[in-house]
């Protein structure tokens, strides 16, 4: 397990404060977060690249604070490769190895197999400058995990390729990850990879992690405005909880919008205190609490006709704006307050819908979320 205790890093223009944060062994811990919030320092100081000015780290319940990068069986990619120019591919992924004066049998054992794993023994002979930018990337890969690393550090490793070739090396990035169970932390602005190959999210902002959980929990139930923007929950409103039946009720400018997420006190809504004789005691009515509340667009169903449904959330409204995102189109549409909708184009294209429609919106009370 690694282990980050409070640390801290002042670089004068940014710092990096009090972070705090857990990593299971064998576990993929995806990092995300706007440009400038710490990302790569936090890793850089993970690697030993950068020491923390206060706090603690900790590896399978070892102090590596202050140990040198070469001894602490951690590796760092980074998105622009940084392979060695003057060395060929196989003696790029050997270097390290060769630092650590193992055994020539060893080495070319230890490259052979890495090199098949990641498709690249064909290459050997090849100087960096000559290759692609996905052969780059795989070539920076092999010469991390040829080192056999305790924690993988990967910071944006595939920001910098193409669509097709992305893709092909996330799936491998996974396939990687389960033939050697290696503790792996990545670093992306990309949610394609977080949903594909995180067990765990970190989002950080202003140099803390603000929200750790799974995917489902960070992307569906941010836990701040700025999680839930970020993360593409395109209907986030302002308003004034009250608890009603077990539920919460948000009105957002004379609008009702019923939640079953969570009640004011954070706990499953439905759930009841008991008072001192042992009767079931309901917060009925309690109100006033301004809180916000997030809807994602593919929870929205929107038709022209009102929908029999349990949903306890119906509005009509007039269609503003569509715009064609190629396989998804989205929908805005004003129900006294606007509300982002998505369909496929082909159901888009069923309904006929226009500009200037009068439709409704549904949704369910579990898909509105309550921070």
């Amino acid at each position: 397990m690694l282990r980050i205790e409070r640390i801290s890093k002042d670089l004068g223009d940014f710092v990096l404060a009090d972070v705090s944060l857990e990593v299971g062994s064998g576990e993929y811990l995806v990092i995300i977060g706007p440009t400038g919030s710490g990302k790569t320092i936090l890793m850089e100081a993970v690697a030993g690249i950068s020491p923390p000015d206060k706090g603690r780290i900790y590896l399978d319940g070892r102090d590596i604070t202050e140990e040198a990068p070469r001894n602490r069986r951690i590796s760092m990619v980074y998105q622009d490769y940084m392979l060695f120019p003057h060395l060929s591919v196989k003696e790029n992924i050997a270097f390290g190895l060769r630092s650590q004066k193992a055994s020539p049998a060893v080495i070319e054992e230890k490259v052979a197999e890495t090199s098949e794993l990641l498709g690249i023994g064909h290459l050997h002979h090849r100087q960096p400058d000559t290759l692609s930018g996905g052969e780059k990337q795989r070539v920076a890969i092999a010469r991390a995990i040829v080192m056999e690393p305790k924690v993988l550090l990967l910071d944006e490793p595939l920001s910098a390729l193409d669509g097709a070739t992305r893709e092909k090396l996330r799936r491998e990035l996974k396939r990687i990850h389960q033939a050697y169970g290696t503790t792996i932390i990545h670093v992306t602005h990309n949610f394609e990879e977080v949903f594909s190959l995180a067990d765990k999210v970190a989002v950080m902002n202003g140099g803390g992690i603000v929200q750790v959980g799974t995917p489902e929990e960070v992307f569906r139930r941010p836990n701040c405005e700025m999680i839930a923007n970020f993360v593409g929950v395109e209907n986030v409103f302002k308003g004034l909880a009250s608890e009603r039946g077990g539920l919460i009720e948000i009105e957002v400018d004379c609008l009702k919008i019923v939640s079953a997420t969570v009640d004011l006190d954070g706990d499953e809504a439905g759930d009841e205190d008991e008072d001192k004789d042992g009767r079931k005691n309901g917060r009925e009515g309690r109100k006033g609490r301004e809180v916000f509340a997030s809807v994602r667009a593919e929870d929205i169903l929107i038709s022209k006709a009102p929908l029999k449904s349990s949903a306890r959330n119906s509005f009509s409204g007039r269609v503003e704006e569509i715009a064609n995102g190629g396989m998804m189109v989205k929908v805005w549409v004003d129900v006294g307050i606007p509300f982002m909708a998505m369909l496929t184009r082909r159901g888009c294209q069923e309904m006929d819908l226009a500009e200037g429609d009068h439709v409704y919106l549904t949704f369910k009370a579990t898909a509105v979320h309550v921070f």
